[in-house]
């Protein structure tokens, strides 16, 4: 399947310098899907030649020019949705439904920024002096450098490119080895849609080695990280060497919260919608449940109940709403920590184990745990996975504490009926998102990002844009 693919280097595809390949597996069924170009340090000096060479023809398009063909991009994608599907789901086995709506947020992305590249404003400052004027403009940082995770393959990588793009930059996207499908059909839509050689790049193989070659090269102006945190501070430290612009999306360990005076069934719906979206491989999944003693009895029963009825299964499936864990990696991690759970005194509700019935494919129930405390493993470590930790709470002052008592911060789920407790709730919780009673927080048009230990800079909306540009400051003299 990937044979007509390979590294993306100054316009097109090409195998790598070596010929190596690596395999790819499809969790659902653990068949090789394809074996997929793998990236020398030669390929890599080749992609930041091409980037820069590539910049110094993009950042002369005119704004207007650049618009055209970003949402060109976004119109194609939407054409070739089922394509792009179809690859999300063979690599991350997540439901078919789920890989389309990626494919139409993504899209959505690409023509946000086809649209903000037209909103790069910059401003005249009123001068102190009769003779002078002051002008300050925004301008391209230069050559990116966008790593992309496994999770989440196509949304990522478009937030990335689509925002360079639209900033007059170049970029050197390099996919996860997992998901390298997905990203490789996305870039070959944005080839056919005019986009100058050199100006998008794809390096397929190691992370680590392709990362820090690319860190390490003074071409490179920007890097753009969506990762773990672990990832993310070996990241900064390269990058530390060169001073280089970085934007960094990393862990989290979302609280969802259920106040007193909440709707539990809307509670309920907001916690399944959130949490078993990617089968909970989410950075922003609700991961420490926090629910008022009144509530906690309804809240429990209906959520696992509902969690019963999910079916578990192959992507492929379009009645799948579960599928596989996206790796073997992943899921023995998961079952580790479901065993430390319980061996902390935690008691399972529903789940706990892998399903009944599969012969193949990394699959495991959806858990739930009841008598969870603030100290066990569950609560401090981010799961990554379909595992849900409950406790309750007395106070609104005690469950915003015990929130907060976290060393990352990006998103946090508050359920309340009262518009004041919404509101010092959303004020008082350290994330960089809240969501109020729906599950929904990853938009094109919202900055998506958090803080602590989460990361810093944003991407999406308005403001994602500004990582991807210099201040330059003119001061002018009318008379010479």
């Amino acid at each position: 399947m990937y044979k007509r693919f390979g590294q993306f280097i100054d316009g097109k595809w090409q195998q790598s310098e070596k010929k190596e390949t690596y395999d790819v597996i499809n969790p659902a069924t653990e068949e090789v899907i394809g074996k997929a170009s793998k990236a020398t340090s030669v390929d890599v000096d080749k992609a930041l030649k091409s980037a820069e060479k590539g910049f110094s023809v993009w950042k002369k398009f005119s704004p207007w020019d650049r618009a055209k063909i970003i949402r060109k991009i976004a119109d194609l994608m939407r054409k070739k949705n089922n394509e792009l599907a179809k690859w999300m789901t063979l690599e991350t086995g997540k439901p078919m439904s789920e890989s389309l709506a990626e494919v139409n947020g993504s899209a959505d992305i690409f023509e946000w920024n086809a649209e903000e590249t037209k909103r790069i404003y910059g401003q005249t400052v009123q001068s102190r002096f009769e003779n002078t004027r002051v002008i300050i403009n925004y301008e391209p940082v230069g050559v990116v450098a966008a790593l992309s995770p496994w999770n989440f393959p196509l949304v990522l990588a478009s937030r990335k490119i689509s925002t360079a793009l639209a900033a007059g930059c170049s970029v050197i996207c390099k996919p996860d080895v997992i998901t390298p499908g997905t990203v490789m059909e996305l870039v070959d839509i944005i080839n056919q849609c005019g986009i100058p050689p050199g100006v998008v790049n794809l390096l397929s193989g190691d992370p680590a080695s392709i990362a820090s070659q690319l860190i390490s090269s003074d071409i490179i102006k920007k890097i753009s990280l969506t990762g773990s945190t672990r990832v993310g501070k070996i990241i900064l430290k390269q990058a530390a060497e060169k001073i280089q612009r970085v934007t960094m999306e990393l862990s989290g360990h979302a609280p969802f919260i259920v106040h007193e005076d909440a709707n539990v069934e809307k509670a309920v719906e907001t916690a399944m919608a959130a949490k078993y979206r990617n089968n909970g491989q989410v950075c922003i999944s609700p991961s420490r449940f926090y629910i008022h003693e009144s509530k906690k009895k309804q809240f429990t029963e209906s959520f696992v109940e509902k969690t019963l009825k999910l079916k578990i299964g192959n992507g492929m499936d379009k009645s799948v709403q579960l599928g596989p864990i996206t790796t073997k990696k992943r899921l023995e991690e998961i079952e580790k920590l479901v065993e430390e759970t319980k061996k902390e005194g935690a008691t399972i509700l529903c789940g706990g184990k892998r399903p009944s019935g599969f012969n193949k494919g990394y699959f495991y129930e959806p858990t739930i745990f009841d008598n969870v405390k603030d100290n066990f493993k569950i609560m401090t470590v981010e799961p990554f996975g379909p595992l849900s930790p409950i406790t309750t709470f007395k106070s609104f002052d005690e469950v915003i504490e015990r929130a907060n008592n976290h060393e990352v911060g990006l998103a946090g789920y508050i359920c309340t009926a009262s518009m004041e407790t919404a509101q010092r709730s959303s004020e008082l919780i350290q994330t960089g998102m809240v969501a109020v009673n729906t599950p929904f927080i990853s938009t094109a048009e919202t900055p998506f990002g958090g803080i602590k230990q989460s990361g810093y800079g944003r991407e999406g909306g308005s403001f994602g844009i500004k990582d991807y540009l210099n201040i330059k400051y003119t001061h002018l003299g009318l008379s010479g």
